[in-house]
């Protein structure tokens, strides 16, 4: 076969190359490329369109109703395949591929592969300007694509049809990459997608991909080892690099053989069971009392596949000045933050051999029992929180914590349970207890609103071929679903059922509460607070759901929404439930660490003023940046 070639259009052999990609997965040897999202425009629909057209039945085509939202379901099927498969979104030449820059942000935010294939403007510039072209006077090399750079592991444009023959292999091999893993941008001139080449044939052969398990540096592990034997006071803080290394046996069997607690981050979230006597809850600004207790006293903490943002680190308060951090990672940037010591490798590699070298080492007892103390406060503490009713006998006003609670009760343990930005998060962080491993999705590592629904779609796709017997469980804000909601139309259309449940709470209500516990007014966030013609009234989430060909209902009570659940789970397409949640009572009080905001220094009003103050108070236990 040496020497031989096809001759085939860029566009052409871009596709044919993807559709040669296979990988190694615990169910064998499966396309790396599940398929993709597309929204066809001039600039994409003539050449790359046609090339996929030619491969439908081995990378399907799926569209969507927005650019954005395509990918962002793209995500959320990566996500759920703990990032061994990942799907592409295309989008022509101008808005259509701006509108995909907020979900590359997010899946560079969360390292999750993406592959975006949008089209650009001409190479030979001969036409231009060109429609949806944007022109900048000084560098005409410049196109809107470029804002990817900023976004992106892997960008490139391409001009030549020779040159996807490096580039290609390249963006892949970043796509799988544990450490680089992120987003792979093509930008791909509507002139170029059309002109032929003579590939070699070699560049179609069957290629199957394994994820690279890299092991940590043995003098790395000898130091976290020395550094482990000499604390008192231990944590383990595990992050969604856990599940990435399917290394959640390998925690729970390394925590319990050393009696060292665990706390989770948002991401790490469904680490471990609710039930492990070492799960001790989740971490930081929206995380439990135990954790946070547990986080304050440590004097070791040995972080696992997190890049410790500020709500997992309360803005860098949650720890001891004097603590030692160890930062298993695979990623050096993450590995190296704040004083850690570093121990860069393959987290399921690195818990071995930490769990070899440490021999009998176990926690002492006082800390042991003080980390069971904690854990079992916050578990009463959450019980009490979920009921609709006050222990006095009391009813409370329906709020998320109410919400969540129910959900979590009827569900399977293997739902998966999905939500993004807004005020779901901390409150499903505080109040989910787990019942099966990866079984949570929390977007907040770009906390984008519009995930939900888009993502609840991808993850769909996924679980589909996993496990069809159990739901894809969506929890959105009103906030959140008016910004994003038409894949409640493209589920109905593909078949692919979720259950969404609409927490209707007047507006964007947890940015409303961050205003007021910061000394300001209501402005701008519920919808009553915001300038209008006419009245406040609520979408009737029931009826926009049933127009889009969705079965829907609207409940008033928790148990109510059990049943309505209930219905769902027997009906053979999206399920929408929508309810009323307060926007000022119910939010879980406990649990919450410091959290930096910006405030203002100097104002008119005195609560402001105090509330600045109070913020500042705060700082005295932060940790310094180096």
């Amino acid at each position: 076969m040496a020497g031989k070639s096809v001759r085939l259009t860029m566009a052409q052999a871009l596709v044919r190359h993807l559709a040669a990609q296979y990988i190694e997965t615990p169910k064998g040897e499966e396309r790396l490329v599940a398929g993709g999202f597309g929204i066809f425009g001039h600039g994409n629909v003539i050449c790359l369109g046609e090339a996929l057209y030619e491969h439908r039945d081995i990378l399907p085509l799926w569209r969507g109703q927005n650019e954005q939202s395509m990918a962002l379901a793209a995500i959320a099927y990566t996500k759920a395949k703990l990032r061994k498969r990942v799907m592409f979104a295309t989008a022509s030449a101008g808005p259509g591929t701006t509108n995909m820059l907020t979900s590359a942000a997010v899946a560079h935010s969360n390292r999750l592969p993406l592959l975006l294939l949008c089209g650009d403007t001409y190479a030979t510039r001969l036409p231009d300007p060109v429609l949806q072209q944007l022109e900048h006077f000084g560098n005409p090399t410049t196109t809107v694509n470029d804002a990817f750079k900023s976004v992106t592991r892997y960008w490139d444009r391409i001009t030549h049809p020779a040159q996807i023959i490096q580039s290609l292999p390249v963006a892949i091999s970043t796509m799988l990459d544990p450490a680089d893993c992120g987003p792979a941008f093509f930008g791909l001139p509507q002139d170029v997608q059309g002109w032929a080449y003579d590939y070699p044939v070699e560049f179609f052969e069957q290629r199957v991909h394994r994820i690279r398990r890299q092991p940590a540096d043995k003098r790395e592990i000898a130091d976290a080892v020395a550094l482990l034997k000499t604390a008192k006071r231990p944590i383990i803080i595990a992050g969604g690099g856990v599940q990435y290394s399917e290394a959640t046996e390998d925690l729970k069997r390394f925590a319990e053989a050393h009696g060292i607690p665990v706390v989770e981050t948002i991401a790490g979230r469904a680490n471990m069971l609710a039930s492990d006597a070492l799960n001790c809850g989740a971490l930081g600004v929206t995380g439990s009392n135990s954790a946070n207790a547990l986080a304050e006293k440590a004097d070791v903490i040995l972080a696992i596949g997190t890049r410790l943002q500020d709500f997992t680190t309360g803005s860098w308060t949650a720890f001891d000045r004097d603590a030692r951090i160890i930062a298993v990672n695979v990623g050096r940037y993450d590995a190296g933050k704040h004083r850690a010591l570093s121990v860069v490798g393959d987290a399921k590699l690195a818990l071995h051999d930490l769990e070899a070298a440490l021999a009998s080492y176990h926690v002492p007892q006082e800390w042991g029992d003080f980390a069971a103390k904690e854990r079992a406060a916050w578990h009463s503490y959450v019980a009490d929180n979920v009921s609709p009713q006050t222990r006095e006998g009391g009813n409370r006003p329906m709020a998320y914590a109410q919400v969540i609670g129910a959900i979590n009760e009827v569900c399977d343990p293997r739902d998966r349970i999905l939500t993004a930005a807004g005020g779901l998060p901390s409150e499903l962080a505080a109040n989910w207890l787990t019942k099966g491993i990866g079984t949570v999705d929390v977007e907040y590592g770009f906390s984008c609103m519009g995930y939900e629904v888009a993502g609840g779609w991808g993850a769909r796709m996924a679980q589909l071929e996993d496990e069809p017997e159990k739901e894809t469980v969506v929890f959105v804000g009103d906030g959140s679903y008016l910004i994003q909601n038409s894949d409640i139309y493209s589920s109905v259309l593909t078949g692919k059922k979720m259950i969404v449940i609409i927490c209707d709470n007047g507006g964007f209500a947890v940015i409303n509460k961050l205003q007021n516990n910061t000394g300001n007014m209501s402005f701008g966030t519920l919808i009553k607070d915001s300038r209008l013609a006419i009245a406040p009234f609520s979408v009737d989430f029931e009826a926009h759901a049933k127009s889009m060909g969705a079965l829907a209902e609207t409940v008033t009570s928790v148990k109510e929404l059990k049943d309505a659940f209930a219905r769902a789970r027997k009906a053979d397409r999206t399920y929408v439930i929508s309810l009323k949640t307060d926007p000022h009572e119910g939010w879980t009080a406990e649990g919450h660490a410091w959290w930096e905001v910006g405030s203002p220094e100097v104002s008119q009003s005195e609560k402001i003023c105090a509330a600045h103050e109070e913020i500042e108070k705060g700082r005295v236990k932060q940790r310094p940046g180096i």
